[in-house]
């Protein structure tokens, strides 16, 4: 009898912590997903301010959306252009830069196109589109996506002249790389979900280093103003959190392959 009220009374407080327990949905990008950071830096943000946060996995694009309907509280995210206009439309109340890592460009371990004695990233891009060889696009607006066709569009070259070679696929960057992997082709991926991904095939990273693969990461709560129902004060303790001098050892130790793939750089 005793040890049934005791179990009875155990349930309920787990009940009345779990209702106490502040909930948070959060955009984040597949990139920051699939590289594994999600799961080195979640827990400890949930256990430090006993907020469970939804991770909602998405690209860039998707993840504004989400943010401009009002269905998250914030959005981590990487394409800058776009992060602006966010908030110039008054969706976020600002964006904060929380850290950063490259773009790399992957492809075959024969790297047919020659890519790996290019002289810099247009150069990378120029070989891309004279060679006969296989090209897989994120294809899904994320911040990946959009740095590609930044890339293309410096050259002054449209991607899907080379026909078919062109393969537009419309998914996160680790089901990218996949297809990628697949076809034998080149990709842009950044460095991080490229080093933790498990399926490599025959491909490798054919170019880095080049200023303009710089993909920085920020942090946009969504304005109450604009949805009235967004947890912003929770989102004000995520945010003080990831600026935090915990989040920048975590996230500058987070370590794939012998590589430290993230640069914290919060102010």
């Amino acid at each position: 009898m005793i040890r049934a009220l005791l179990i009875g009374l155990m349930l309920v407080l787990l009940q009345v912590t779990s209702a106490m327990a502040g909930k948070v949905r959060l955009a984040v990008t597949s990139s920051f997903h699939n590289s594994g950071l999600s799961d080195h830096l979640i827990p400890h943000i949930e256990a430090d301010l006993e907020i469970d946060i939804q991770l909602i996995v998405v690209g860039t694009g998707q993840a504004i959306k989400l943010g401009e309907n009002g269905d998250v509280d914030a959005i981590l995210v990487h394409s800058k252009p776009d992060e602006e206009e966010f908030v110039k439309t008054g969706f976020a109340k600002h964006r904060r830069e929380i850290m950063f890592n490259e773009y790399v460009i992957v492809g075959p371990s024969s790297d047919p196109a020659q890519i790996a004695s290019a002289k810099n990233l247009l150069d990378t891009f120029h070989k891309l589109s004279k060679a006969k060889v296989n090209f897989v696009s994120r294809g899904d607006f994320s911040g990946t996506h959009k740095k590609e066709i930044e890339i293309w569009r410096k050259i002054i070259f449209d991607p899907k002249d080379i026909g078919s070679r062109y393969i537009s696929v419309g998914s996160s960057m680790g089901k990218a790389i996949n297809i990628a992997v697949a076809f034998d082709a080149y990709i842009l991926s950044d460095k991080a979900t490229w080093l933790n991904h498990k399926n490599k095939g025959n491909l490798a990273i054919q170019f880095e280093g080049d200023q303009l693969l710089h993909n920085q990461y920020s942090f946009l709560p969504i304005n109450k103003k604009r949805h009235s129902h967004v947890e912003s004060k929770l989102v004000e303790k995520i945010e003080e959190w990831l600026t935090s001098e915990k989040a920048k050892n975590l996230i500058n130790s987070y370590i794939i392959e012998n590589t430290r793939v993230f640069t914290f750089n919060a102010n």
